[in-house]
């Protein structure tokens, strides 16, 4: 790991500060230096290929120059894995996304988690069972459970698609300028960002969070796609230390600002979630929610909350620095930052209740236990299945969704980007 520097903190505005507010610790790169965000969301991920793929076709499509669009790509959780792996081959952006799709369209859970009976019996039977006797096992056991679910296999499909070497030879060869993934410390408390850049720039650090200068690997995806609980936390040296981290949404109050500080003047962000409902009646119960329910509920608050609260932030300020004089802008650290949002147009609890069945069978019946029953209208406990449902049916379904909400707004997109 990359000794880290000195962080920046001579420019920290007063009180903390998001994305629009934060100096970056390089000076600006060149005019329209081009960005990706890809947030967190388990399973949620797949769309984020689909809005790729559909990328890739409009530029075909308008002829425009070849290479990486994304100088700077920055992910978080499985955003994080879909980011690494398409920076591992953006010489090629083609081919990348080619790659990425055929790893989501034929996912199958045995790929992430163990899926089969031993498996799920060895993590999340005793898991379960520790939350209701662990006052009396933890008397006499020593071996105690660390998650819901062994994400083993994780590691093993990160080796094949990921590694250190593809990420410094895309730098040195020019298609890469930087990247960024994120973890939260369970020591400290702190949201770390962990990235690596051509250029030389300085760590920040802002309210509860900071940067590290680093060599990413498969041990900071598997950190960053750590959801908590259900994964177990991965140990990562940091400024001498070693400290255990899960997933990088949580504690994630500007996920836009690492593309920002590492010279993104432009910047797209793909979520996993709806960023606004639409108008009219919500769906109601009177039941006492579930233990399944109030997980996905929680869940839905680390991956989905951040993301829309960071955009209408960054909208803000950008609007009020169109108010200002040339005179009075010139004098500012403060630059606009142009955004294009692509987000889920249906809700995604609703397409992991169609597929509820398509789960192994070990893995429905503990989480059954948990509270995740039914299917379709009358599923329970969708939201939290709607993260761990990693079956082609279902990603399959993702992807889809995501090419057909960016050719919807291909016109947008071509704008974006300045092709014709």
């Amino acid at each position: 790991m990359t000794a880290p520097r000195p962080p920046d903190t001579s420019d920290d505005p007063p009180g903390g500060s998001g994305p629009a507010w934060e100096r970056p610790g390089a000076r600006p790169g060149p005019p329209q230096t081009t960005g990706l965000v890809l947030t967190g969301g388990g399973a949620r991920a797949a769309y984020q290929v689909g809005v790729l793929k559909a990328v890739a076709q409009i530029r075909r499509e308008s002829n425009a120059p070849p290479g990486n669009p994304f100088p700077v790509i920055t992910g978080t959780s499985a955003g994080a894995i879909n980011a690494a792996a398409l920076a591992c081959r953006c010489g090629n952006f083609d081919d990348a996304v080619r790659v990425l799709c055929e790893v989501w369209e034929s996912f199958h859970a045995e790929q992430i988690y163990r899926s089969d009976s031993l498996g799920v019996i060895r993590t999340g039977a005793r898991w379960l069972t520790m939350l209701s006797m662990g006052w009396v096992i933890a008397r006499w056991r020593r071996a105690r459970p660390k998650s819901l679910l062994d994400n083993a296999p994780t590691a093993d499909l990160l080796r094949r698609m990921v590694s250190s070497e593809q990420l410094r030879e895309a730098m040195q060869q020019g298609h890469l300028q930087a990247i960024a993934v994120t973890a939260s410390g369970y020591g400290s408390g702190l949201h770390v960002t962990f990235y690596d850049a051509v250029k030389e720039i300085l760590p920040w650090t802002r309210s509860q969070r900071i940067a590290v200068r680093s060599e990413i690997g498969v041990a900071h995806l598997m950190a960053s796609a750590a959801i908590p609980f259900v994964f177990p936390a991965v140990a990562l040296p940091i400024e001498g230390r070693t400290e255990y981290f899960g997933d990088g949404s949580m504690r994630q109050a500007a996920p836009i600002s690492p593309a920002v500080h590492l010279g993104a003047t432009r910047i797209l962000i793909i979520g996993a979630g709806r960023m606004h409902e639409p108008p009219g009646p919500r769906a109601h119960s009177s039941e006492y929610p579930n233990l399944a329910q109030i997980a996905g509920h929680a869940l839905s608050n680390i991956f989905l909350d951040a993301l829309a609260v960071d955009v209408e932030r960054l909208q803000r300020i950008n609007a009020t620095l169109k108010l200002l004089p040339p005179e009075a802008l010139a004098r500012t650290t403060l630059r606009p930052i142009e955004t294009l949002v692509i987000a889920p147009s249906q809700r995604l609890d609703d397409l992991a209740a169609k597929h509820l069945g398509s789960l192994p069978a070990p893995v429905r019946t503990m989480l059954r236990g948990v509270g995740v029953s039914g299917r379709g209208e009358d599923a329970r406990g969708a939201a939290l299945a709607s993260y761990l449902l990693f079956e082609s049916p279902y990603t399959r379904e993702l992807v889809a969704l995501g090419v057909a909400d960016t050719m919807a707004r291909r016109d947008e997109v071509r704008a974006f980007f300045g092709w014709t």
